[in-house]
């Protein structure tokens, strides 16, 4: 197995979803190998992207799958990529050892639907697994304190980055 320190980061995508209150989507984690405190399980809907996918695609095909929405307008979007290192002690399980952690692009996209339109117990018309057993709309400020600690600065970047989009 390749050192911790030489293993690549995985290219995913972030979405923060903003309803008509500005407030962000968040849902309660089922679980997996990188979420290791039970007291942070909340999280913005977040995926990998697939070899040749457009960013904004990977972006609209995840949140789909995680939670059903389709009726969103894009508001923008990260101009470089955040990183962040999962922990050592779970590297080896989370993403079968691949990673090193995660590089992201996020995007605001403003949530243009009903609340009905969400599904998080059978994603994408039950064609997807369950990532979220919960959800919520939540003030753009509290999603920091939410997040699993490692990473924080991520959401810290993104709320500053997005609070522009805030109504």
């Amino acid at each position: 197995m390749p050192r911790y320190d030489d293993l690549p980061y995985r290219a995913c995508v972030g979405v923060m979803v903003l309803n008509a209150a500005g407030h962000a989507f968040i849902g309660r984690r089922k679980g997996g190998a990188e979420h290791v405190d039970a007291t942070h399980e909340w999280q913005m809907p977040q995926g990998g992207i697939d070899e040749g996918e457009d960013h904004y695609e990977a972006a609209l095909r995840e949140l789909y799958e995680e939670t059903s929405i389709r009726s969103v307008q894009k508001l923008g979007q990260t101009d470089e990529w955040l990183s962040y290192d999962i922990p050592r002690t779970v590297a080896g399980k989370a993403w079968n050892g691949k990673y090193r952690g995660q590089k992201q692009k996020w995007f605001a996209l403003r949530f243009t639907g009903n609340d009905r339109e969400i599904d998080v117990r059978a994603p994408g018309g039950g064609k997807h697994k369950a990532e979220f057993h919960d959800w919520r709309w939540e003030p753009v400020a509290n999603l920091p304190e939410l997040i699993i600690p490692f990473k924080r600065p991520i959401y810290e970047r993104v709320v500053q980055e997005f609070s522009r989009f805030v109504k």
